[in-house]
């Protein structure tokens, strides 16, 4: 009987240390802990990315400040970013309006990623297209990762 009770008290005391030291490892709100993996992660109903409400960044930073370059000299489109572009509908001016004016997502976002870090900017462009797209300040330029529309899913055949 008392090895169980201590047993008991033991455990309750590890129970109680958990709940009440910070948990950042995993954390899934942190920034670095969740991985930009367009049409893998938060699918909804079609199979496309649904759109985050929560676009804060949750190191209580001012989404203002930038932390990309925002007049990238040189943009570098990926293979995969052109096709789902054609795909999508959206051109170069809407993707540079968007590197110039989008809120960035930090849910969406791997600041700490590698080889580049990743950032997801979201907004509207001059046609009215809700879209996010994944950009990555590298030494090169500034590379476009993929673009996705928030609103529709468009038939593409992009790997």
């Amino acid at each position: 009987m008392k090895r169980i009770l201590t047993s008991f008290l033991l455990l309750s005391y590890l129970l109680i240390a958990c709940q009440q030291a910070p948990n950042s490892r995993n954390d899934q709100t942190a920034p670095g802990n969740e991985h930009v993996h367009p049409g893998k992660k938060n699918k909804g109903p079609a199979g496309e990315n649904t759109r985050s409400e929560n676009v804060d960044n949750p190191r209580n930073e001012s989404v203002n400040e930038d932390v990309i370059d925002r007049h990238a000299s040189k943009l570098i489109y990926t293979k995969h970013a052109r096709c789902r572009m054609g795909c999508r509908h959206i051109d170069e001016s809407e993707v540079k309006e968007i590197l110039e004016k989008g809120r960035i997502n930090y849910r969406k976002s791997e600041p700490a990623g590698r080889p580049d870090p990743k950032y997801a900017l979201e907004g509207s462009t001059h046609d009215g297209q809700q879209v996010r797209i994944i950009f990555a300040p590298a030494k090169r330029g500034m590379v476009v990762i993929t673009v996705i529309d928030l609103d529709n899913e468009w038939s593409c055949d992009c790997k």
